[in-house]
């Protein structure tokens, strides 16, 4: 059985795009909280499997998803890496173990995916499409969000190279979401300062889940065969305008 793999299903845009994928292709759902991966699964219209697994337990990310992938009889055709560790702190509140759990939920963990999903004995060279959820933020830059923007500008990074060695035989492109409300963000949306700040900035407004989704689906399908190593900013404008305002 072919499936699209969900990388951090559990809850905000993760489950919004597990939702709408499930219309039209099986899934596999991943996350670390089998509850919520539950609900989320619960919310899903064909076939959908659960690989209960914390991607910071990178050592081990090969031999279990090669073993659940076997186990369960089931490929992957195209996977979606939503998961995602996201802790703002300036430089001088940084330590080593904060900044290995977040590269590698961002980008370690894709990276180890997709070697077992481009393996023939695994899931027998079936991957055709991967989709990277960035961040707008990977070009740019942000005060107290020095290790969160470094681990997307190294997702985005493995994203390019990975897309020259794989090609043709799987497609991988990076979409950059800009502000949006969900789960990892609702505190910081919560300051109504910052609130304000987003929604003067951004041409568009602040953004939602479902704003990303479209552009999720398109990159995972057929339609989008001829695009390869891209960056797609979905931001609402935020990164494109540099009118000087004052209020």
């Amino acid at each position: 059985m072919e499936c699209v793999l969900v990388t951090g299903a559990s809850s905000g845009l993760g489950r919004e795009l597990a939702i709408s994928l499930s219309k039209s292709y099986n899934l596999i759902l991943n996350g670390r909280d089998t509850e919520r991966l539950e609900s989320t699964k619960e919310k899903c219209l064909n076939k959908t499997f659960i690989w209960q697994y914390d991607l910071t337990k990178v050592d081990t990310i090969e031999k279990d998803l090669t073993e659940w992938l076997k186990g369960k009889d089931i490929t992957v055709k195209s996977f979606v890496h939503c998961a995602g560790l996201m802790k703002m702190m300036p430089i001088r509140s940084v330590d080593a173990k904060i900044i290995y759990e977040t590269f590698s939920t961002n980008v370690f963990s894709a990276q180890m995916i997709i070697k077992v999903l481009v393996s023939r004995k695994a899931n027998a060279k079936n991957l055709k499409s991967v989709v990277f959820i960035s961040s707008n933020i990977s070009e740019r830059g942000a005060s107290a969000f020095s290790v969160y923007g470094s681990s997307k500008a190294g997702l985005d990074g493995l994203m390019r190279n990975l897309s020259v060695e794989l090609a043709p035989d799987v497609r991988i492109n990076s979409v950059l979401p800009g502000g949006m409300i969900t789960e990892m963000t609702k505190e910081i949306f919560n300051d109504e300062k910052i609130k304000e700040e987003f929604e003067y900035n951004s041409p568009l407004g602040i953004g939602k889940p479902e704003d990303i989704v479209p552009v999720v689906e398109f990159l995972v399908s057929d339609k989008a065969g001829w695009i390869t190593g891209q960056q797609i900013i979905v931001d609402g404008g935020r990164t494109i305008d540099i009118t000087e305002r004052s209020k």
